[in-house]
């Protein structure tokens, strides 16, 4: 009889492991039809002065928006936005500091660890840090390199978070009477019907936008940086030889979350549940993924901005909803 090794059946469940990898990989690699629409499913944008504080819940969203995974927005200081910002800690509540002194900081940090750890003191055999005196020495200087720093590069980090938020349009000049940057006020924008026929025209007009890979067109429908985003996802199909077609939109409902003034700019984020046809074909227009006779239907919050009570909205984030 033929004796049966003990290693045998572990070596054949590894095997088996490797093939349902492998075969896992198209999967991981290509998103799901219901999130291959325009935004591919993520949250994107920015929200102004509360890019990182979440939206308030509303009937059509209740449990509120997941966090960015894509913005151009630097964090800002708590208490920036209306509300705490997501994941709010003892992390979020440290003060910002200036970028310069945030690398002329953990290099000489990084230095000076290096340099311990292989036995030459802070910064070297040649500062004279073979004994405990010259480890004091190096302290000391330390401290004052440090003080110093923070004298003269301080003044700058109080204000280095304020100066991106500058202008969300791209390009457009700040409004007369505007408030300074970064400084937003507390009033909220009355959103009249007229408003929400917009945000649901502009639902369509993207996604058919999309559909037909005219950036061109985006970019009177969105900011620049919404429609750099589009253009990424789009350009990441075409390498895959592919093109997403989201086709018979239905807008079912919606209701505002939130909507403010900031640095001369309306801000509204409105909750919207529609449905659509959502596949992707390859080039010769043969269905690859998704399916074109049942409907996906989603929940997202998009955030629009204009100029103060003037001037079209234009799509500045697209936020999924907690699944």
């Amino acid at each position: 009889m033929k004796k049966i090794s003990p290693h045998a059946t572990p070596r054949k469940n590894l095997a088996l492991a490797a093939v349902a990898a492998l075969t896992m990989l198209p999967l991981l690699a290509h998103p799901h039809v219901a999130d291959a629409r325009a935004g591919g499913g993520y949250s994107m944008g920015s929200r102004g002065g509360r890019t990182y504080s979440a939206p308030a819940p509303s009937q059509t969203a209740p449990y509120g928006a997941t966090p960015f995974q894509q913005t151009m927005t630097p964090r800002q200081m708590p208490g920036y936005g209306s509300r705490m910002p997501f994941g709010a800690g003892g992390m979020a509540m440290a003060r910002p500091r200036h970028p310069f002194m945030n690398g002329f900081m953990g290099g000489l940090i990084g230095a000076g660890l290096f340099g311990m750890l292989f036995g030459h003191g802070m910064f070297g055999s040649g500062m004279g840090g073979s004994g405990f005196l010259g480890l004091l020495i190096q302290l000391a200087l330390v401290f004052f390199i440090v003080r110093w720093a923070i004298r003269r590069f301080g003044g700058m980090g109080g204000n280095a978070g304020a100066a991106p938020l500058g202008n969300p349009l791209g390009g457009m000049a700040q409004a007369a009477g505007a408030p300074p940057q970064g400084r937003q006020q507390p009033v909220g924008v009355a959103i009249t019907t007229a408003d929400y026929q917009a945000f649901q025209q502009a639902l369509i007009n993207i996604q058919t936008a999309w559909s037909q890979q005219d950036v061109r067109a985006m970019q009177h429908m969105a900011t620049p940086e919404m429609v750099s985003y589009f253009n990424n996802q789009l350009s990441s199909l075409a390498s895959r030889g592919a093109r997403n077609i989201v086709s018979d939109i239905r807008f079912e409902r919606g209701d505002l979350a939130e909507s403010w003034r900031e640095n001369g700019f309306d801000y509204a984020t409105v909750a919207m549940r529609y449905s659509m046809i959502d596949i992707t074909t390859d080039m010769t227009g043969r269905v690859i993924e998704g399916d074109p006779v049942n409907r996906t239907t989603v929940t997202e919050l998009w955030t629009f901005v204009r100029s103060a009570g003037t001037g079209s909205w234009l799509l500045s984030a697209i936020q999924q909803t907690p699944r």
